[in-house]
């Protein structure tokens, strides 16, 4: 089946005598004995063993786990490794698991944080007990582009867990595991979610290997699993996912266009446009450049705070992925250890009319 037919299709599991065209939801938390499948919710649920069964396809993994938020599922891979492991990390990796590493796992784990851009820095940063390399690519919110073969390349030479953050690319652009990826993770809530109205986070992994099994163990025991309904919600979203990328990456590359031309704006940042540094990367191991554009204004914080308030179909918000289109600033929200540029705007492109958000922006610009 092609992705589309996928996205339809394989999340969509009829057990119901009725035979219903899409997939009921089952609320119970408890099922008789004698299932083999199914004996409590926290470990397993029809639902949520569809949208898993659904991600790992179009991920073209083994397997996958769902969670309750993306935070939760990373933070699930830093719980399976064993104490006194060493990761390295992106310098701008996503504000959340940052402080995931930092706080969560003081004392435990050991990281180091490089421009994984710099395939050289990641060389460099290699200890003997390098056991994770996690990447993101593109990144938030600076939307650096790492080279994931030639990381991979790396990681296993040093027999190191490659684990790929994929969320602002989604399958639709990008098989990370394709590219040498060992995991692959996903904050579902942005644009498998689509709507702005599902938390939830999800691993897909290469193989199912011991550590697959430990990060298993810890979904089931942890208990940080995405309600039914929530897994029903994700499911019926990602039913339209490969044609709603496609929109927001268009309509994407039309606002960065305009937005690199217009002398208010210091400096673009998008994938898609060719003085992008990580351009020709990006164009290799990716079919579609994504929805997200993040942009520096001219002056400082006061002057990006200034233009997000004159806007009108960009609401000032946290998030990403969904129909309508999303813009903050940066480095307010991640707080004053954010090395975010503080006159940066991200912007989650929504599916609005361009010709509405292109007026919306110049009007808010003059």
């Amino acid at each position: 089946m092609k992705f589309e037919t996928l996205s339809i299709h394989k999340g969509n599991n009829i057990t119901d005598s009725t035979k219903p065209v899409v997939q009921p939801v089952t609320l119970s938390t408890t099922f008789e004995h004698g299932n083999e499948q199914m004996l409590y919710t926290r470990l397993n649920n029809p639902n949520r063993q569809s949208l898993e069964q659904l991600v790992a396809a179009l991920e073209k993994g083994e397997e996958a786990a769902a969670f309750s938020s993306g935070n939760a599922a990373g933070t699930a891979v830093f719980q399976a490794l064993e104490p006194g492991s060493h990761i390295i990390a992106p310098d701008d990796m996503y504000h959340g698991l940052r402080f995931s590493i930092q706080q969560l796992f003081v004392g435990i784990h050991e990281v180091t944080f490089v421009d994984m851009s710099n395939p050289e820095e990641v060389k460099l940063a290699i200890r003997p007990n390098t056991k994770l390399i996690w990447t993101e690519t593109p990144s938030n919110p600076l939307l650096k582009i790492t080279d994931v073969r030639k990381i991979s390349a790396l990681a296993k030479a040093h027999g190191a867990i490659l684990a790929c953050d994929s969320t602002f690319a989604t399958p639709v652009f990008q098989n990370p595991i394709e590219l040498g990826a060992d995991l692959v993770m996903h904050s579902s809530t942005k644009f498998f979610g689509g709507h702005s109205d599902v938390l939830g986070g999800v691993l897909v992994t290469k193989e199912k290997d011991g550590f697959w099994e430990k990060i298993r163990t810890v979904q089931r025991i942890g208990g940080a699993v995405p309600s039914p309904l929530d897994c029903y919600l994700l499911c019926r979203s990602i039913r339209t996912l490969a044609y709603r990328m496609k929109g927001h990456a268009q309509h994407a590359m039309i606002l960065a266009d305009f937005l690199q031309n217009h002398p208010k704006i210091e400096k673009v940042f998008y994938p898609g446009l060719k003085s992008h540094p990580g351009h020709e990367v990006a164009a290799a191991q990716m079919s579609g450049f994504g929805g997200i554009v993040s942009f520096m204004v001219k002056g400082g914080a006061t002057e990006a705070d200034q233009l997000v308030s004159k806007l009108r179909f960009f609401a000032n918000a946290t998030s990403l992925g969904g129909v309508e289109s999303l813009i903050e600033r940066r480095a307010a929200v991640e707080g004053p250890t954010s090395k975010t540029p503080p006159n940066l705007l991200r912007v989650s492109v929504g599916l609005e009319h361009t010709d509405d958000l292109l007026e919306d922006l110049a009007q808010a610009l003059e």
